[in-house]
Order: structure tokens, then C-alpha cells, then sequence
């Protein structure tokens, strides 16, 4: 089964209007999206946790249906997670469980960094912190990411030439980092969602400032907290893909231990997208983890 999510309300945040789908009932918890897809990403693994979760699914800001960050400062991660806690107090939940995969995951943590009294309990899905992929960029792992420091580079280039051949590199990105190199696990409606972002040019530049803030102000957020010795206090989920990004630079477990007090996960057989390509796995890992 899988959950509808193209109905959305909007929510104003000071940084523009978030597109949020809510459904379920029960404590809150938040589900946050990663690159290059929206909110639709969750609609397999939406119905294993909605009936014991009020879910709020919303885009990231310049993805799916949301306004776009009115800059690169815009689009960092602490700015992201301040308008999705925003978000969430205007539904009226001041706490609430998270969990992200991929940009959302970034999301997430720093969220958990910098709101440690909002976010009870915290999952990532196939990440490592920001700054651990930068101090590991090697030559393997470089050509594994290289869209990292390609949406990095100053405007218009990245944009302008992703625009020129949307489909074509949205496609081929999103089969690479499959385990089956195919795009047999992405529902079409998702895929005309997913789409849209890449025939949008405003959406378009918004990805890219998100990837721009990644390889600068993200970083510098990071840097500052290990620095001060700042840690995640949440309970921390670390999920990843068997064949997946985030366990062909580190033993993810092992990284996140640096980051944060209390972490327990493990491998799920998938690629990147767990969500989509092992819904039933990854869907009850995340139910008992919130349960």
C-alpha cells in the first residue's frame, strides 16, 4: 500500500511557505526528504508508521511544492531546521521524533545539534555529517559523490547545465545510486514530482544552493560543534543502504558515535533509497525505533 501525498496544506514559515502532507494519528514525527526527490519519497513507508504517528511530511524548502530559500545562507542546514521547527510548533507539536534520509537527514541532525529541546528522537537514512564526507573525500569516493562539488560550483553553471538535459540526469542519477541500477522502485507519481523540481529553474537553483551551502556554511556549523564538543543527545537511528553512499566512505555506526550520545542501526539491502527500494525493512526499523 501505498500513502497519497500529493494533498498538502501550506504552513508560513519567516522563510517562505512550507507544502506539508499530514496523516496518521498518534505522537508526532516528522519525515524529512532528500535530493533529488520530494515528499513523495515516503508514500511506501508512510502507511507502517501513520497508525501509531501523526506524520509531517513536508518538502524541504525550494523542493516539491515549497517556496524556495531566498539564498545560499537560505538554504543551509540550521536555517532549513529552524523553519521546519517552525513548522511543527504551527501544528502544534513543540516536540516530535525525526527522521531523514539523504539532504533531509542533514536536516534532521543539525536540527537535533541545535533544537536538542524539540527533537526527542532522531533517525538518519544513508548520510554521514557534513564534514565528515568533505574529510573524506578521497579519489573513490569522490567519483562516487562528484555531484557534490558540481552542484557546489557558483551559479548559473551547475544549474544551467542539469536544465539542458533534465530528464536525462535526474534519470541516470537516480538509477546509479540504486542497488538494481534501475528506476523499478520509484512510484510514477512520485517520478513526475521528482520531475517537476528539474524543469522548474527556480527549483533548480534552489538544489543547487543547497549543495552550494553543503560544501561551505554546513561545513562551518559542523567544524564549530565538534569544536566546542557539542553532541546529539537524541536517541539516534543510523540506517544505510548495503550498497548504498554512506557505507562506501566509513562504518556509518562508527562515524555517528563521534557525533552523537546514544546510536544503534545497521545495514538495510537496498542502494541509497531505502524508502523505496526496501520499503518493508526500512518501514519496521523505523517503527520500532519510534514505537
Amino acid at each position: 500500500m501505498t500513502a497519497d501525498l500529493a494533498a498538502y496544506r501550506r504552513i508560513g514559515t519567516a522563510g517562505g511557505s512550507l507544502a506539508v502532507s499530514v496523516m496518521g494519528e498518534g505522537p508526532p514525527l516528522l519525515l524529512l526528504h532528500g535530493f533529488p526527490q520530494s515528499r513523495m519519497m515516503w508514500g511506501a513507508v508512510a502507511p507502517m508508521l501513520a497508525a501509531r504517528h501523526t506524520l509531517v511530511i513536508p518538502d524541504l524548502p525550494g523542493y516539491g511544492d515549497s517556496d524556495p530559500p531566498a539564498d545560499t545562507a537560505a538554504a543551509s542546514k540550521r536555517a532549513m531546521a529552524e523553519r521546519m521547527v517552525e513548522a511543527m510548533a504551527a501544528l502544534g507539536h513543540e516536540t516530535f521524533d525525526v527522521a531523514g534520509h539523504d539532504r533531509g537527514g542533514r536536516v534532521a541532525y543539525r536540527m537535533a545539534l541545535d533544537h536538542p529541546a524539540r527533537v526527542r528522537r532522531l533517525a538518519v537514512l544513508d548520510i554521514l555529517p557534513t564534514s565528515d564526507y568533505w574529510a573524506k573525500m578521497d579519489r573513490a569516493f569522490g567519483l562516487k559523490i562528484y555531484h557534490w562539488a558540481f552542484l557546489a560550483q557558483p551559479a548559473p553553471l551547475p544549474e544551467t547545465l542539469i536544465g539542458g538535459a533534465a530528464d536525462f540526469w535526474l534519470d541516470w542519477t537516480l538509477r546509479s545510486w540504486t542497488a538494481s541500477g534501475t528506476l523499478d522502485a520509484f512510484d510514477a507519481a512520485a517520478m513526475d514530482h521528482y520531475r517537476g523540481n528539474f524543469h522548474d529553474p527556480a527549483r533548480l537553483k534552489a538544489m543547487c544552493d543547497d549543495y552550494r551551502a553543503g560544501a561551505g556554511i554546513d561545513v562551518e556549523h559542523d567544524l564549530a560543534d565538534r569544536a566546542t564538543g557539542r553532541r546529539i543527545e537524541a536517541p539516534t537511528l543510523v540506517l544505510w543502504g548495503a550498497g548504498g553512499i554512506a557505507q562506501s566512505a566509513e562504518t556509518p555506526l562508527d562515524a555517528w558515535r563521534g557525533w552523537a550520545s546514544d546510536v544503534a542501526g545497521g545495514p538495510v539491502a537496498a542502494g541509497h533509497f531505502l524508502p523505496e527500494e526496501n520499503p518493508a525493512d526500512t518501514g519496521a526499523a523505523l517503527a520500532r525505533f519510534f514505537a
